[in-house]
């Protein structure tokens, strides 16, 4: 029985997860363009969340960018006129993959440069360590016992 109640708990879980933030008055009737609404809300980055999707951000930005674009995709609007309205009016950081390109250079080096300098970091601090004292001469045991004889 503690069996089944698991595996029912981590269903409504998953179901959740799943179901994202969409509100069911956002839903389009007709499922293609619905289909395309979430497809595009999956690539959009939650301005007030900012790890998240606009699909899976509860945040009522994220729900306001989300009307907006089934309200467009109803219009007729394709998905490349709506991305550039969108990059027109919060930046390429919307995108969660950003174009290539000058101004979002930092955004595609950040990880790698931060993990180099972390390599760096480690490389000099191994460097600096201390290193194993070499073991005595025969002659300076010698002189050793001499000193503790004393």
């Amino acid at each position: 029985m503690k069996t089944l109640r698991a595996l029912l708990a981590a269903a409504f879980v998953l179901a959740a997860a799943a179901a994202g933030a969409v509100q069911p008055d956002e839903v389009m009737k007709d499922p293609a363009l619905e289909a395309r609404a979430r497809a595009l809300s999956a690539e959009l980055r939650c301005m007030v969340c900012q790890n998240q999707s606009i699909d899976d951000s509860d945040a009522p930005l994220a729900r306001d960018i989300r009307l907006l674009i089934r309200e467009r995709i109803a219009e007729g609007e394709t998905n490349d006129a709506l991305r550039a309205f969108l990059v027109s009016r919060y930046g390429d950081f919307i995108l969660l993959k950003p174009p290539f390109k000058a101004e979002t250079l930092l955004l595609w080096l950040s990880a790698p440069l931060t993990l180099a300098l972390g390599a760096l970091a480690l490389v000099l601090a191994r460097r600096r360590a201390p290193t194993a004292t070499p073991a005595l001469s025969a002659e300076e045991e010698k002189r050793l016992a001499e000193i503790e004889g004393d």
